[in-house]
């Protein structure tokens, strides 16, 4: 073979790789079934390109066909094309009160998935790691005609991507963690293990309402509610991940120098008053009371519950202000805690942004709440493994 005979047959490769990438992404995006036909339509390709590259995806697991609905219509229907369900990827999470395994296919159904509460805030990395990969190895051990693709595990703290370290975790008492070096490979089924921050990979879920398909804001600022505060920003329906892979620490914003310490060694951050056991603290009770609970007494008129709220929303007034003026992202998602009590936090977190941010005027400043999933960044790792197959399902394919 020639080198101009290499490098044409290059291109080709190149060319179909990428073909097959935007048939699977129209598929997935797609709130409905699509024929081969509407899939041609959608890419600007032919009838028969297309034809082909569904007809491969669909031998690969990557699409699947489902039976058409006639409709009483006469005449041979399409054929309509859906995600696969036979590849799947597990997602796992390390959070302060507890471990989860989520096992996650192509059409975003939980396949399999277990949550193990416990108490993990100063918990030894290499024993804590161990529980969770038993944890993983009974989840991934009962999943008979999946293909894996992927794992991925989602920590409260700052990794470094290119590495998969976790440099600090302050709520869990981790620093300089490489969790790939403690976690049983037999334990994710000797797949690689892509590492990420937990906050960041929750936000993927509402960016998403399943692997590739956008979900109603492709902009928002999501706060991760638990013990602490994690963050993230979302634009264009992808996480912004700064200069380091560090963005969104919005938990340890200073909303006031001369507020209480914070477990991260600074004073005033966000998460000292609108954390979970910050909240519940102000308001009386003690860490094995729920949110619910605190919502029940604010509701009932309880002045320490009611007044615990009222200061956690000031706080995230202060501090999601400075996120939308800077970045002009005036929808905010709260999940975790903070989406358990939306509904006490909303009117005086929104009257006090209409105040703060300088646009509010004229794009008034929205409060979305999560719907209620233990474990999102277990669910957004796996999220993220299997966006990487839609990227170059070839990899995938026979």
């Amino acid at each position: 073979m020639t080198a101009l005979d290499s490098r044409t047959s290059a291109r080709q490769s190149s060319l179909r790789a990428s073909n097959l990438a935007l048939v699977a992404r129209t598929v997935c995006a797609s709130a409905r079934p699509l024929s081969r036909a509407d899939v041609a339509a959608a890419t600007s390709m032919t009838r028969a390109t297309a034809t082909r590259l569904a007809d491969e995806l669909v031998a690969g697991g990557v699409l699947a066909e489902i039976e058409p609905d006639t409709g009483g219509r006469r005449g041979r229907p399409a054929t309509p094309l859906v995600p696969g369900s036979r590849l799947a990827a597990a997602g796992l999470q390390v959070n302060a009160g507890f471990l989860a395994v989520r096992v996650v296919d192509l059409r975003g159904r939980v396949v399999a998935e277990s949550l193990e509460y416990a108490d993990l805030v100063g918990s030894d990395p290499a024993e804590t790691l161990e529980r969770l990969g038993a944890l993983s190895a009974r989840v991934l051990g009962g999943l008979p005609g999946l293909r894996l693709v992927g794992a991925g595990l989602a920590l409260p703290g700052i990794v470094a991507a290119a590495t998969g370290t976790l440099l600090r975790a302050p709520n869990l008492g981790w620093s300089g963690v490489l969790p790939a070096e403690l976690l049983d490979p037999a334990a994710i089924a000797g797949l690689p293990l892509r590492v990420g921050n937990e906050a960041s990979l929750a936000a993927r879920t509402f960016a998403e309402v399943a692997p590739g398909r956008p979900g109603p804001f492709p902009d928002f600022v999501y706060l991760s509610g638990e013990i602490g505060i994690g963050g993230a920003a979302v634009v264009g329906g992808e996480v912004m991940a700064g200069r380091h892979g560090w963005a969104g620490e919005i938990g340890h914003v200073c909303v006031d120098p001369a507020g209480p310490a914070c477990r991260c060694g600074s004073t005033g951050c966000l998460e000292t008053y609108a954390g979970r056991d910050a909240l519940l603290a102000a308001a009386g009770l003690t860490p094995a009371s729920t949110p619910a609970h605190l919502a029940e007494l604010a509701g009932s008129g309880d002045p320490r519950a009611r007044e615990a709220v009222t200061a956690a929303a000031r706080a995230l007034a202060v501090a999601l202000a400075g996120v939308i003026n800077v970045l002009d992202i005036p929808t905010v998602v709260l999940g975790g805690h903070l989406a358990q009590i939306a509904d006490l936090l909303h009117p005086e977190l929104e009257a006090r942004l209409r105040e703060r941010v300088l646009s509010a005027e004229w794009t008034p400043p929205a409060i979305q709440a999560a719907k209620n999933n233990p474990a999102p960044g277990a669910t957004g790792a796996a999220y993220r493994e299997l966006t990487a197959v839609l990227a170059d399902p070839a990899r995938w394919l026979p």
